[in-house]
């Protein structure tokens, strides 16, 4: 994989645009820190979610490209490798063909991969992984993981004449939104506890980039403490409050609902229960570990789920700068503050390991 692809040169472009821009109208010459969260965030999610990333499927070119985009940006932010190989962990994928499409599993005592035809095995998926340390000398080794999942559906039957599947929303936003943190704590003050940036793929088929994580650690899983995913927060939710408020999965199973509820964030409780959101995001893997785990959302239920219309036009930018804002304080309440614990009856449901 290339050091600095061309979806790193194009948000580089994007930025540096943005930035003549407002040279222009007679202001100082810009980097990108000086532009708003929200302009950041649109050039990031712009590269991501571009036709030429085709939807990010697992398994193809374009998210091998997205991952290196990925980890570029984690590197010109300051965040260090978060394995022993530099940023990317690889994840053995098989894709076995059947009635309803090809479908993906990770190596198990069922399925021997060397038994395997070679086309059936993919070679390149990975895991985007970085690590900031933490400062503190009591609490330091301790471990928050930040995360999302990069990949996408791809192309598939097309809509309306187009047939990509951007996933600009799903989950464009999350993983943009965990650059955006990333780059805050590390440019920032140092966070107390140590921040695992991780970027899964192959969410769309089974959470299996997370899966292999946990079966895989980089670092000890009894050093983590908790883990705060970010997925679909680029449009409001009205049953969450509105513009720049969004949900967390989870909220009363842990004590980080109470840290939210008294600091007075505007990240609430799940309005959609019902819709078991807890039991379907990359936070599963790491909750059935024992470690406290949410995702914070404001997925709103809109009609362009899975589908080619999920571009980044519909995204409201200034709502999810303000959730970000509220996102990178709930991260910081995580790293600095008390470690999370789960109430009593907070595992209920809760597959078995």
């Amino acid at each position: 994989m290339a050091t600095r692809s061309v979806l790193t040169r194009f948000a580089i472009l994007t930025l540096t645009l943005t930035g003549c821009a407002r040279m222009a109208s007679g202001g100082p010459e810009m980097a990108d820190g000086d532009l708003s969260r929200g302009e950041r965030l649109e050039a990031l999610l712009g590269a991501l979610a571009h036709d030429s990333m085709a939807g990010r499927r697992v398994g193809t070119e374009q998210a091998h490209q997205a991952a290196t985009f990925l980890a570029s940006e984690l590197e010109r932010y300051g965040v260090a490798p978060g394995t022993a190989n530099g940023f990317f962990q690889s994840v053995p994928l098989a894709r076995v063909a059947g009635e309803r499409g090809p479908r993906f599993f990770l190596p198990s005592a069922d399925l021997d991969f060397d038994t395997l035809p070679p086309s059936d095995v993919l070679a390149g998926e990975v895991n985007v992984v970085g690590f900031i340390p933490g400062s503190d000398p009591e609490i330091g080794d301790e471990i928050v993981v930040v995360g999302a999942h990069f990949d996408h559906v791809g192309v598939r039957t097309a809509v309306a004449g187009d047939s990509i599947y951007n996933g600009a929303d799903d989950d464009g936003t999350g993983t943009v939104a965990v650059l955006e943190i990333a780059r805050d704590l590390a440019t920032g003050t140092p966070p107390r506890r140590s921040v695992l940036i991780f970027l899964a793929t192959a969410e769309e088929v089974g959470l299996l980039g997370t899966r292999w994580f946990i079966q895989n650690p980089t670092h000890p899983l009894e050093r983590i403490v908790a883990d705060f995913q970010i997925e679909m927060i680029g449009r409001p939710d009205s049953l969450a409050g509105g513009p720049g408020r969004g949900w967390l999965t989870g909220y009363e199973r842990t004590t980080m609902g109470d840290e939210l509820a008294r600091a007075g964030s505007p990240i609430v409780a799940d309005p959609r229960p019902e819709m078991r959101f807890f039991f379907r995001s990359d936070n599963l893997p790491f909750a059935v570990e024992g470690i406290p785990a949410h995702t914070l959302s404001s997925y709103n239920m809109h009609q362009d789920y899975h589908q080619p219309s999920d571009e980044v036009s519909g995204i409201d930018f200034d709502h999810m700068a303000a959730l970000v804002d509220a996102a990178v304080e709930a991260v910081r309440f995580l790293t600095d503050g008390a470690r999370p614990e789960w109430k009593a009856g907070g595992t209920e449901g809760l597959p078995s390991r």
